[in-house]
């Protein structure tokens, strides 16, 4: 790996000189051994599933931040005007979390870092790495807004079918996004709907349907299960900006993407 994308990495983990970084986490922090359990799904008061935890990717998920994993050959379904937007951002867009812009939904799913969860009766709220948040009221009466201001997690309401949560998003900022790290795009059509679960006490499932039929020919979803980490691990205050001594450096696009789906500027 050239020192070019090194610094995109680093840039992107805006390096703080007193907090760890994600290159300062151990393998086994970040991708966790997917471990059978036989735990119990803990539960709220109210029966529902209590999804509250320190969740860790597990080394299952490959091609991590890729939200083409489950697709054959990688391949997502572009239209025309899809092509032409990760045309874009391939050859004239620098990486947005690098400039410390919010990844959003659903790059945050195909993330290879560590999440935290913390659940109550009426909200639930997804602590991300980089001190970034989302806080998603849990309300099976409320509607979206005709005219949702946009953000980079969309308007998100949540419900309970079943045993599963169910978080339904519109309303996205389209400009400075990608939807996962190989520079793939979404238009202001976006819509996003997740179903979790939590099927023992050792680990959290997602189900991730994403639509855009502005850039994207046909719905196509993206899969992904964590496993639990133990119970002094915590996400940390991150300052984004702090020390990002590298910006100047970073290229357009994430690097070429491999067959296996991987990326990255390759040492020559």
């Amino acid at each position: 790996m050239r020192r070019k994308y090194l610094c995109l990495f680093l840039a992107g983990a805006a390096i703080v000189a007193a907090a760890a970084s994600p290159l300062s986490l151990s393998a086994q922090e970040l991708t966790a051994p997917d471990i059978k359990s036989n735990k119990p799904t803990p539960r709220m008061a109210d029966g529902h599933p209590d999804l509250s935890g320190y969740w860790k990717g597990t080394r299952e998920t490959t091609p991590v931040g890729n939200i083409g994993k489950d697709l054959p050959g990688f391949k997502l379904p572009l239209t025309p005007a899809g092509q032409a937007a990760l045309q874009h951002n391939l050859t004239a867009t620098i990486d947005p979390e690098s400039l410390c812009i919010l990844g959003g939904m659903p790059r945050h799913n195909a993330s290879g870092l560590p999440f935290e969860v913390l659940q109550g009766n009426k909200k639930i709220a997804f602590l991300y790495f980089y001190t970034y948040y989302r806080l998603i009221p849990i309300d099976a009466n409320r509607k979206h807004s005709k005219d949702p201001d946009s953000s980079f997690f969309g308007e998100e309401i949540g419900h309970w079918e079943g045993d599963t949560l169910v978080i339904d998003s519109i309303g996205f900022k389209e400009e400075k996004v990608w939807i996962d790290e190989n520079a793939n795009p979404h238009s202001d059509a976006l819509h996003v709907a997740e179903r979790w679960t939590r099927p023992d006490g050792d680990h959290i499932h997602v189900e991730t349907l994403i639509e855009d039929p502005k850039f994207y020919t046909k719905p196509f979803t993206y899969s992904r299960t964590w496993v639990l980490g133990k119970p002094d691990e915590e996400i940390g205050e991150y300052a984004c900006s702090e020390n990002n001594v590298d910006q100047s450096h970073l290229g357009f696009g994430p690097g070429p993407i491999r067959a296996d789906g991987t990326r990255g500027f390759i040492e020559k």
